[in-house]
This record gives structure tokens, sequence and C-alpha cells, in this order.
């Protein structure tokens, strides 16, 4: 066990507050980059691919659609005033979510084997932002984000029974499920094979025609699941048989490099999604003085 782990008492049903390392990670705008990428390892776990097919009518819009609408209620079981409020209500979304799988088995979206994977996703997308666009994590540091991830995972209020205890125990558990769990179904393969254009639907503005729309967002669609290509786990991807070549490992990094050197340039409020910067900004208020500094890179 590391020195962090040690010292850190999991406390459930507590919300995580600012003195929290999730509090300074969870909610950085990078998050965006590599938030489709939870939702598609999410959408490839058997069970929450049947659940979306039988209750999601957005199921075919892709994972992209699913995490824009899962986020910020995520972030806000963190950086809610009311986060255990959050959580319940969370909870309570999925606990019509059942139904049968395609083997005759069936499923349960409360269980501790379908819940767990998508916090488990929410949960290490803040390692991997770090180590494609900032800087990665110590162990020590992993560590400590993983027990108050345990913490976060308590106020749902459903089972932990066999979810990893230790950030190690999580590392075995996230390959397993890679290797042994995950399928690369075809609303997977999809995301990398675009057939028909304006894929994320009418324009979200008035200001912004669909002629001009359309073709901007499926510029910036192919940009963001080429960054997916190049952020899945290297055996998922693989598995799926496409492609990634070391120039394209290199052109990823440069780009990572680039954004984390300009990332800890912005304003402390500029890198915040706004969940979180509202979070801070009531804290402040709350202690009459400044909110503490992140982390600037």
């Amino acid at each position: 066990m590391s020195a962090v782990s040690a010292v850190y008492v999991v406390r459930p049903g507590e919300p995580l507050g600012p003195e929290s390392l999730t509090w300074r990670l969870f909610g950085d705008q990078r998050m965006m980059l590599v938030g489709m990428r939870a939702g598609l390892l999410q959408t490839m776990h058997p069970a929450i691919d049947q659940a979306l097919r039988d209750h999601d009518s957005t199921y075919f819009q892709g994972p992209m659609k699913r995490i824009l609408r899962s986020l910020p209620q995520i972030l806000g079981v963190v950086y809610d005033a009311d986060a255990a409020g959050t959580a319940a209500r969370v909870r309570d979304y999925h606990r019509h979510l059942t139904g049968t799988l395609p083997d005759g088995g069936r499923y349960s979206a409360l269980t501790p084997e379908v819940f767990y994977w998508p916090h488990a996703t929410f949960f290490e997308m803040q390692i991997a932002l770090r180590e494609f666009f900032g800087r990665p994590l110590s162990e020590d540091a992993k560590e400590l984000l993983f027990q108050e991830s345990r913490q976060w995972y308590s106020l749902y209020g459903v089972s932990a029974t066999g979810t990893p205890t230790t950030y190690a125990e999580f590392r075995d558990y996230w390959d397993h499920m890679v290797s042994k769990v995950l399928v690369p179904n075809a609303i997977a393969r999809s995301t990398f094979n675009r057939t028909k254009k304006g894929i994320f639907g009418p324009s979200p503005s008035k200001y912004l025609p669909d002629v001009l729309w359309r073709p901007l967002s499926d510029t910036q669609f192919d940009a963001m699941a080429w960054v997916l290509r190049g952020t899945l786990p290297p055996e998922l991807r693989d598995r799926m048989g496409l492609d990634w070549t070391a120039a394209e490992e290199r052109r990823l990094r440069m780009i990572g490099a680039g954004i984390q050197h300009t990332f800890g340039r912005l304003p402390l409020p500029a890198r915040l999604l706004p969940q979180a910067r509202q979070a801070w900004r009531r804290e402040a208020d709350r202690s009459h003085g400044p909110a503490r500094a992140l982390p600037a890179r």
C-alpha cells in the first residue's frame, strides 16, 4: 500500500470537497478530449449496450451523445452543493433499467457488475487525460485519486461488492474488462466509420445556420474520432482492427504536449468546466477568500 493510501480514510456517504484531489482534477476542460472515449468504453459493456438498446432512444446517435448527457450529472456528484442528492437521482434514473441479454441472462443496471463500470471509466479518464494531454500523475496520486473515487461511488447508495479496493486491484479489473468483457459492437465500430453527414444533428444555435454547422460539426467529430482511436487501450484498438501508425502516435503526443503547454498559461476560470467553476466560486464565497489554485498543467 502506498504512503498516500495509507493515510487516506474513505468516508462512505460523505461528499468530496475542495481539499480532495478529485475536485482539483475532474473539472478540467480537457476532460472533453477524453469524454468520447469514456462513452465508447461504457457502451461496449454487453449489459450497458443492451440496456441502451432497450431503454434509450438516442442509442444510435453514438457515444458522444451519451457522454454529453451523462457528464453534467456525474460532475454534479462531485461538485454540486447537494452532491448526495445528485447521486441519488443518478442512481434512481437507473432503477428501471432491467432486461434480458442476447444469451438469455438477465441484467440490472444497479448491480455492481454493471453500475461500477461507467464509474470506472469516469475515474480512469482523469488519469488518461494527463497521460495524453497533461502531466502524468504519480503512482501515489493515482492511489489517492482512486481512494477518493471509492468515496464518490459510495454516494450512489448501491452495492460495491466485488469492486476494487486499491489502485493495483483497479488496474487488474480494468485490464480484465478490456480483454475479457468489452465487446466491439456495431455502435462502437460505426464511431470510426461515419457514413452520414450532420452526425451531430441540427445546429444548437439560431445564430449558426445548419449549412455552416453540419460541415463544421462533422469535421469536429472526425477529429474527436481520431483522438479516440489514438487514446483507446491498444489491445482494444487491435481487437477492433483499427489502424494506428507510429507517425500518428508521434502527432498525438506532439498535440498533447502543445495542449499541456498552452493550458497551463490560461487563467483559472478558463481551465474549468462551468460546474466546477461555480463550485470553486461557491467555496470561495463560503470561506470568504479566493478559491484554492488548481494544478497549472
